[in-house]
């Protein structure tokens, strides 16, 4: 069940991939929440940086900066994480992914859930479309981004 608090991270989400995709980049973007709190936001900067590892989950963990623990957090993502992310969020063990878009990639949802993770299918339409509209646009970086 989604909170109004969820509401607002998943719109923050989807306004963090539109800044990316504004900036020339993959509309990928990332909110990590304390309860109520936003303690970051980011989105892929893959294409702007130059930096293979820029996936919108790494942008937004790295600006939360060191936390003595991830145990009571929630990872708002606009689009499924890849294998990198979601090895990541087991590591932090982050407790709850909520996560706007599974149409257009998905997969390592299970891989989280036989960690103990929380997945959360929000289903943002908003997402959804500026992924699809993305991808139709952009299918080599699309490719070259999910390593295909």
């Amino acid at each position: 069940m989604l909170t109004d608090w969820d509401r607002r991270f998943i719109e923050l989400a989807y306004m963090e991939a539109k800044k990316s995709a504004d900036a020339g980049g993959l509309p990928i973007g990332s909110v990590l929440a304390r309860g109520d709190k936003i303690l970051a936001s980011g989105h892929n900067q893959r294409v702007q940086m130059g930096d293979p590892i820029a996936h919108g989950e790494m942008d937004c963990l790295r600006k939360a900066g060191r936390q003595a623990t991830y145990r009571d957090t929630t990872l708002y993502t606009s689009l499924s994480p890849c294998m990198m992310c979601s090895g990541t969020i087991v590591q932090f063990k982050i407790p709850r992914v909520v996560i706007n878009d599974l149409e257009n990639f998905g997969g390592n949802e299970d891989f989280l859930r036989e960690r103990g993770v929380e997945v959360i299918d929000a289903a943002h339409a908003d997402s959804i479309a500026l992924m699809a509209s993305f991808i139709a646009a952009n299918p080599a970086l699309w490719n070259e981004d999910i390593m295909e």
